[in-house]
């Protein structure tokens, strides 16, 4: 019998998902165990901690925290945001440079093989 248990960390849930799954808790749209189920999140304590992290209410008080937060609170959340979207876009620029140098080396071993035995790897085919 094969186990399709995969465990995830943190990383493998983005910030706009995490924020989705806040706001659709706050809004009253779903709970936290039917949002658990319905995106397939693991931990119990997953989305405990988003709420706290990024949620307008304080669950360990059970009141709502004031909706419109300090411009310096403001500030802070942001800086944080704008620190994960450079992560990110600089793991995405640095994927895509490994994956142009991938296809520059496939094409020079193409040309390799196509050179060395002498046969045609690539089609020729014209545009219509």
């Amino acid at each position: 019998m094969k186990n399709d248990y995969v465990k995830r960390t943190q990383r493998d849930y983005t910030m706009s998902f995490k924020l989705k799954v806040v706001s659709e808790i706050e809004f009253g749209e779903l709970t936290k165990s039917q949002a658990k189920s319905k995106y397939g999140i693991q931990g119990d304590s997953t989305i405990g901690n988003w709420l706290k992290k990024y949620g307008n209410f304080d669950w360990e008080n059970q009141s709502y925290q004031s909706m419109f937060k300090t411009p310096e609170q403001r500030i802070l959340e942001l800086e944080e945001k704008i620190k994960l979207l450079e992560k990110q876009k600089a793991r995405a620029e640095h994927l895509a440079e490994r994956a142009d140098k991938k296809a520059i080396l496939f094409d020079m071993m193409i040309d390799l093989a196509e050179k060395e035995f002498n046969i045609a790897i690539r089609k020729n085919s014209k545009p219509k």
